[in-house]
């Protein structure tokens, strides 16, 4: 049997955590799992692992070496909106170099790159958005993450992919950045009261989903961009009042507000969201309902708490 020898990087993020928990289940794959902490932040997946960070060539260059993957799937990205405006240097050293010298190596080895992006280089004046929409970030983690896509479809191979999704949600072991909805269940938990605005759009993604829809497309060994999110469009204030929902919390702390509200004065594109018919029909991508990804959050959030 010729195994995917995949190589993912960022692996101790939200996303890396449920590929690893996917691709390791399937013995179709030999997964080396990397991130910059020493250790894995993980308990559970099949999979080998080795602390990298892809900002530093020499230390890319010897993980391509030493594991010759088939397959790099870069989950590896600051995606902290203000963080990479306040600190630019090193969101376009991780978002757009990294990439870029990432592509290189893969098109030096024959190796396919799956390089995941995001809703956010998109102007969000016209959204849901389709593939053949043109990019128009309005911040600089849109810019960075922008220039990493190209930077891929300049490594001179037709073997690549670019995987864009939005506002992402679902549990991990140990991560070190929350998400929307843990942290809305978490604020609302503790009785806080939530200013949230109501003037942005978002079709949100469960994790799993688009784990599930990156190992379809591996599987497929399709090539280009696919937009892989959630079906349900709604403001990040609708979302907010669907976790008070599910999670049996109090819907009334949550106030709806208007973007100008925040003091953060970084822009955001106010209605992205994806339409996901490419990816339905060439990945049989079937995405779960907001509702079912909410009720699987709260699941496995008690599976954590019991184990």
């Amino acid at each position: 049997m010729l195994f995917n020898r995949v190589l993912i990087t960022g692996a101790n993020g939200l996303l890396g955590q449920a590929l690893v928990r996917c691709l390791g289940q399937n013995r179709e794959y030999d997964v080396l799992a990397t991130a910059r902490d020493d250790t894995p932040r993980f308990e559970d997946g099949s999979c080998g692992y080795a602390p990298l960070d892809v900002t530093q060539p020499d230390d890319v260059a010897r993980i391509f070496e030493d594991f010759t993957p088939n397959v790099v799937v870069n989950c590896a990205a600051m995606s902290d909106v203000a963080a990479c405006d306040e600190h630019r240097s090193e969101a376009w050293a991780v978002n757009a170099r990294a990439v870029k010298r990432l592509a290189k190596h893969c098109r030096t080895t024959g190796a396919r790159l799956v390089q995941v992006s995001t809703d956010f280089v998109f102007n969000g004046t016209r959204g849901p958005y389709d593939e053949t929409a043109r990019p128009d970030p309005v911040n600089y983690y849109g810019r960075t993450k922008l220039a990493g896509e190209n930077a891929v479809r300049e490594a001179g191979r037709a073997n690549w992919a670019i995987v864009r999704t939005v506002l992402l949600y679902g549990t991990g072991q140990n991560l070190s950045r929350s998400n929307l909805v843990l942290w809305v269940a978490d604020e609302l938990s503790k009785g806080e009261p939530l200013h949230i605005v109501d003037d942005q759009h978002r079709t949100p993604t469960h994790v799993d989903d688009l784990a599930a829809g990156i190992e379809r497309l591996l599987h497929h060994e399709e090539t280009g961009v696919y937009h892989v999110s959630g079906a349900d469009f709604v403001s990040v204030y609708e979302l907010a009042c669907a976790v008070a929902t599910e999670f049996g919390l109090d819907a009334s702390l949550i106030e709806p507000v208007s973007s100008d509200f925040f003091e953060d004065d970084v822009e955001r594109p106010p209605r992205t969201g994806f339409v996901i018919d490419k990816a339905r029909d060439e990945l049989d991508y079937t995405p779960r309902s907001l509702d079912q990804g909410l009720r699987d959050v709260q699941a496995s959030l008690q599976g954590f708490s019991s184990a």
